[in-house]
Parts: structure tokens; C-alpha cells; sequence
């Protein structure tokens, strides 16, 4: 089955994230995992393993690491990513994630409608700068 199927945020020696970033987090990779298609690159000349696979989020160096491997463990690759293009929109997606947040308290369905618009807009940004780092 060539799919991910589990994410897991290596975050060890970062500040914790908040209940609401955890949450986020849960549901963006409940999102993923719902409904993929997942083949690693073979290494050389070796055929990856046979999946589902696990896929390990972390930083390291400034970069963001992808480690991949089979459900088993047997490991499939691992890619490093600079962050430097990903800057401004984590910059941008953190105040319009506090906006938003501090919107659902007190502010009417529309207006909230509206922040959460360009919050999925800035999400896409990030996802179209991932796609034009991943295909290098």
C-alpha cells in the first residue's frame, strides 16, 4: 500500500507547543493521512520498501527534516529543506492564527469567515512553496 500512514513532529528541545497549535497540528495531519498517495524515490539502485509508510517532521540546522520509513521501521530516505523559504509565510500564517483564535471568542460568523479565508490562503501559499522546493 503506497501511502502514508503515520505523521509523527519530532519537536525534542523546542518549546512545547500550545494546546492550540497541538490541536492544528492533529488536524492537519489527520487531513493528510486520510486520503494519500505516497511513493519514496528509490535509494540507488534499491526499490524502496514496500509501505504504508511512517513519515518524522523535525528541525534540524535550520532545516526541516523528512525522515521516511516503513510502518516496520526499515527506513525509505530522508530529505533536508531550508527554511529560509518558508520564513515569511510561517510569519504570516502565526498572526493570522492569533487573529483567528482571538476571533472565534467574540467576533460574528462573517467576520471570522473572512480571517479564516486568508488564513487558508496564506496555508496554500506555504503549500505551493513546498510543492517548488520538492520538485527542486
Amino acid at each position: 500500500m503506497n501511502r502514508i500512514a503515520r505523521i509523527e513532529i519530532d519537536d525534542a528541545g523546542r518549546v512545547p507547543p500550545s494546546p492550540e497549535i497541538e490541536q492544528e497540528r492533529k488536524v492537519a495531519i489527520y487531513d493528510l493521512l486520510e486520503d494519500n498517495s505516497f511513493t519514496p524515490a528509490p535509494r540507488g539502485d534499491q526499490p524502496p520498501p514496500d509501505g504504508p509508510y511512517a513519515l518524522t517532521l523535525s528541525i534540524r540546522d535550520k532545516r526541516l527534516v523528512f525522515e521516511i520509513a516503513s510502518e516496520a521501521g526499515a527506513p525509505a530516505g530522508e530529505f533536508h529543506l531550508s527554511l529560509g523559504p518558508f520564513r515569511q509565510v510561517v510569519k504570516d500564517y502565526f498572526q493570522i492564527w492569533k487573529a483567528y483564535y482571538e476571533a472565534v471568542k467574540s467576533l460574528p460568523p462573517a467576520q471570522i469567515e473572512t480571517i479564516d479565508m486568508a488564513r487558508r490562503g496564506i496555508h496554500n501559499e506555504g503549500a505551493r512553496v513546498l510543492m517548488e522546493r520538492l520538485d527542486g
